[in-house]
Formats: C-alpha cells, structure tokens, sequence
C-alpha cells in the first residue's frame, strides 16, 4: 500500500505519517522506505489511546454524516462527495465545543486574538 501511495506522491513533500506502534511500522524496511521518500514518521505513544483520539472522533462523524448516508456509484463519486464533506466540515458545520462556530472560523478568530 505504502508502495502504491509513494507513486502518487511526490518526494520531499515534507509529509509527516502518522500510525500507532504495531510491529509493521516498526520495521525497518518500512521505516527506510519513508526515509527515502522525505516522509516523517509519527507514532502514537505506547498505550496511550488519546494521541488518536481527535482524529477517532473525526472519522466517528464522518461516518455518521456522509458514509452511512448513501451508496456511492463509482470511486468519483466517492471522491466529489468526500471534498464537497471536507469543505463543510471545516467552514460551515459549527461545533458547541468551539463556541458555536465552525473549526475555520474558531482558528482565525483565535489568530486574531493572539
């Protein structure tokens, strides 16, 4: 899978991947293989089931709003509506956490209160 993303990908993005610490991100043929590319490794600390967590709820609600909600004709369409999701999530769709207001409103209001 690594190997099919990495010929998508170009080298030296700066990309950062990140995985939990099972024994295949571990390896080091894998790890290598990142090198080489120009990707950064990131591993959730052992044990510590909150390093994934934000990112756990996300696909929670993902799932909730857009995948349980239809069937999907081709992987085109899949992608449209992924993008057009994306863009709902980060600019329309508001949360109480963040005070009401949408994650890129609530990071540029904080921008500019900084």
């Amino acid at each position: 899978m690594l190997e099919l993303a990495f010929q998508k990908i170009p080298s030296q993005t700066n990309l950062i991947l990140h995985s939990d610490q099972g024994w295949q991100y571990q390896m080091k043929p894998y790890q290598k293989m990142l090198r080489e590319k120009g990707v950064r490794q990131s591993m959730s600390r052992k044990g510590n089931c909150w390093d994934n967590a934000v990112i756990e709820n996300f696909f929670g609600i993902h799932k909730t709003e857009l995948l349980y909600l239809q069937d999907f004709t081709s992987m085109e369409h899949f992608k449209h509506e992924l993008v057009e999701y994306l863009d709902y999530y980060n600019n329309l769709r508001i949360k109480s956490k963040l005070k009401g207001l949408s994650p890129v409103q609530y990071r540029i209001q904080a921008l500019q209160s900084a």
